[in-house]
């Protein structure tokens, strides 16, 4: 017996509105710099409520395809082409990517994206993301909500390494992770430690001290790797919580 509608859970209604946009988009109907209707009329187009629409549309600025301008609209996302997540899983298929191979490119490229905002960022970039710190602190009792201001954290710190090169990489590995990071956010025990975690990495970034923003974003990504189960072989955890690298275990398997 199908279940009530009342039923249905709130993320299958938000990936109901990811999968519309994006059918859209393929179908052409939406172009890059278009605006969606209305909150209000596109909800009710959809039969959904205002606030799945709200999280679907999270979703979707959180994969880079909307451009949410508060005050202004939403808009199907114009900007400097980047590379494809597409081609980069198809790379993975023929080449025999491992998950680990990807989380350890992360790694290293956030690393040095977190020092060189740091050293480059602007006022407007620290602005941005002392407001994701604070929604992540807000969201830590709703995964699915947390996991887009996180996302949107990291991004806008690439943003702010004035590397748009740097940034368009880091853009299509974190893309093609995107959806094992929705289905493992689900299960993350402890958001706190998190959004702690990412507030001292803005608070580096904020002082200019590259070093330490290099230093605590590694920190970050061997715990959410480890997490995450992305650990290269040989890197599993140890006795105590720790892997055998030294890098202690993460509950909060978000970034």
């Amino acid at each position: 017996m199908p279940r009530a509608k009342e039923d249905v859970p709130e993320t299958y209604r938000a990936m109901q509105v990811v999968n519309h946009v994006r059918s859209l988009i393929e179908r052409g109907t939406l172009q890059p710099g278009d605006r969606i209707p209305p909150e209000r009329e596109f909800a009710r187009s959809l039969k959904i409520s205002r606030a799945s629409l709200r999280t679907g549309i999270g979703y979707l600025a959180a994969m880079g395809v909307m451009k949410v301008r508060h005050g202004v609209g939403t808009f199907v996302a114009d900007g400097p082409p980047e590379f494809s997540k597409g081609s980069l899983s198809l790379m993975g298929a023929l080449h025999g990517f491992q998950s680990w191979q990807m989380f350890e490119a992360r790694i290293i490229l956030e690393s040095s994206l977190a020092a060189l905002a740091a050293e480059r960022g602007k006022q407007e970039h620290f602005a941005a993301l002392a407001e994701e710190v604070a929604e992540m602190f807000a969201a830590e009792h709703d995964p699915a909500n947390y996991l887009i201001h996180d996302v949107l954290f990291h991004r806008i710190i690439a943003q702010a390494s004035g590397n748009p090169i740097l940034a368009a990489v880091m853009e299509t590995i974190t893309s093609s992770m995107y959806d094992k990071r929705r289905k493992t956010v689900e299960h993350a025990r402890d958001l706190r430690e998190s959004a702690e975690m990412h507030r001292a990495i803005y608070r580096a970034i904020r002082a200019r001290n590259a070093a330490e923003a290099r230093k605590l974003m590694e920190k970050h990504l061997h715990m959410a790797q480890t997490a995450q189960g992305m650990e290269r072989p040989g890197q599993r955890k140890a006795a105590g919580g720790a892997t055998k690298d030294g890098h202690a275990s993460h509950k909060a398997a978000t970034t």
